[in-house]
Formats: C-alpha cells, sequence, structure tokens
C-alpha cells in the first residue's frame, strides 16, 4: 500500500522534508543567539546607564576606544564650551524621524585635554550648505553629565563619510578626525548630553537608547523548532492520507468489478 512512496513525486517530497527540518533547526538556532546577542546588550546598557556617574576621564584618554562595556556609560566632565569651534553632524534624525542636525561642540577640561560633546538635535532650516543658527551653551565653566559614546565609523554606521561639505559641518564623530581639526588633545569617544538641559529645549537631546525587542527572537526560535517538528509530521499525515485515498480507491474498484454481469 505505500509502494508510492517511491514514486517520483513522493522521492522529491521526501527530501524537500530532509532539507527543511535541518534548514529550520538551524534557522532557530540564529534566532536563539540574536535573543542572546540582544539580551547581553540589553543588560549592558542598562548596566552602564545606571551606573554611578564618573568623571569622563577616568574612561578615555587620547586615542581610547570606547569599549562595549563603556558605551552608554554615565560620565561627567568639568570645563568650558568652546563654541566658536563648534560643528554640526548632517542627516541625523530626532524621536519623529524629522531631518536635522547633531550639534557637535568641543569641551575644554580643566587639564587643557578636550572631549566631545554631543549637544543634541536641531532642525534643517533653510539651506543646508548653510551652517545653521545653534542656541548658545552655558558661558564659563560648568560640569556636564552624559553618556559616553564610541567614535562613529562608516562600518559601524553604514554612513558614508563624505568630503567636501561646507564648512563646519560632518557626516561622522571621531575624536580622531576631530583633534586634527581641533589640533589638540581629543579623549577618544564623545559624550552625548543629559544635563544640564538646554535653555528652550533646543538643542532637542538624544533620548535613551532603546531596549533591542530580544523577546521576538525567542518566539521565532520556537517558532522555526515548531515549523522543524511539524514537517516531518505533516509528511506522514500525508502519506497515511494518500495511503488511505488509495486503499478506498482499490476498494470501490474492487465492488464494481463484482457487480458487473459475468461474461456469456
Amino acid at each position: 500500500m505505500y509502494r508510492f512512496l517511491m514514486s517520483r513525486q513522493w522521492v522529491i517530497l521526501a527530501l524537500i522534508t530532509l532539507l527543511l527540518i535541518p534548514t529550520m533547526i538551524r534557522l532557530g538556532i540564529w534566532q536563539m543567539h540574536r535573543y542572546e546577542m540582544r539580551s547581553a546588550r540589553n543588560q549592558l546598557v542598562a548596566d552602564a546607564l545606571h551606573a554611578k556617574p564618573v568623571p569622563v576621564e577616568t574612561i578615555s584618554t587620547p586615542g581610547h576606544a570606547v569599549t562595549r562595556t563603556e558605551k552608554y556609560r554615565t560620565v561627567t566632565a568639568t570645563g568650558t564650551f568652546e563654541t566658536s569651534k563648534e560643528v554640526v553632524v548632517r542627516r541625523r534624525t530626532n524621536d519623529d524621524d524629522e531631518v536635522g542636525f547633531h550639534v557637535l561642540t568641543p569641551f575644554v577640561l580643566t587639564d587643557g585635554k578636550v572631549v566631545l560633546i554631543n549637544r543634541g538635535w536641531i532642525p534643517a532650516t533653510g539651506v543646508q550648505t548653510a551652517f545653521p543658527k545653534i542656541p548658545a551653551p552655558p558661558a564659563g565653566r560648568t560640569t556636564i553629565t552624559g553618556r559616553l559614546m564610541a567614535d562613529e565609523t562608516t562600518a559601524a554606521s553604514g554612513i558614508k563619510d563624505i568630503k567636501g561639505l561646507p564648512d563646519r559641518q560632518i557626516m561622522l564623530i571621531n575624536s580622531e578626525e576631530q583633534a586634527k581639526r581641533l589640533n589638540a588633545q581629543v579623549l577618544g569617544g564623545y559624550v552625548e548630553q543629559t544635563a544640564p538641559e538646554p535653555k528652550g529645549d533646543t538643542p532637542e537631546q538624544i533620548s535613551d537608547p532603546g531596549k533591542e525587542d530580544a523577546p521576538l527572537n525567542y518566539a521565532y526560535m520556537i517558532q522555526w523548532w515548531l515549523f522543524a517538528a511539524a514537517v516531518p509530521v505533516g509528511y506522514v499525515v500525508l502519506a497515511r492520507r494518500e495511503a488511505r485515498d488509495r486503499r478506498e480507491a482499490a476498494a470501490k474498484e474492487a465492488e464494481t468489478a463484482e457487480a458487473e454481469p459475468a461474461p456469456v
């Protein structure tokens, strides 16, 4: 009754079934790794954001590459904003996906070193080749608080570092490039300012990094493994149904043959 399984159609179906099972298992494992990576990232961010603020100089130095465990760490810095050498970062969006600029202002520390401060987002008004009007930061010596961030690169961000931009406009925030421009010792990475809040809420400060949806990957993992388990079950169900249909067809043929009159 199951000889039909050796037919060309059923052999192809069996091969497809055998290929689908390990493929779906591997997809489930991939989603599991994504879940673990996202969960670890969320934990790192939460730990960094809730850690006790420390002076930025205790973590970063000129040429330092900010690590995964240092990223988003709350830091403080005491010094003076140098607005004459301020630049804007092009094609940045706010929480409402409006396109504008990030304001990057050098902050001269008490020891003379410089840390780059991303003061926040401003809208792009008028001609984007012109340097926008930016509200001034606090004058004189001040203490700011923010999140330590790693230098931006094209490889990590996907943002192309376009050359020949208008004066005082950049595409990527990179401490090494800014150190050359400023001719100063610039701490590695940069700081997203969170305090004090600007007057008039502009520049618009950058929101805390949100949590990645790790539970979604967990659900996908379970889904792929359920699919992997369902494939052989489905094959067996189809095979049994085909055998039943063939058995019923054979029985009907036998009944028809018995009902026909014998030849004279």
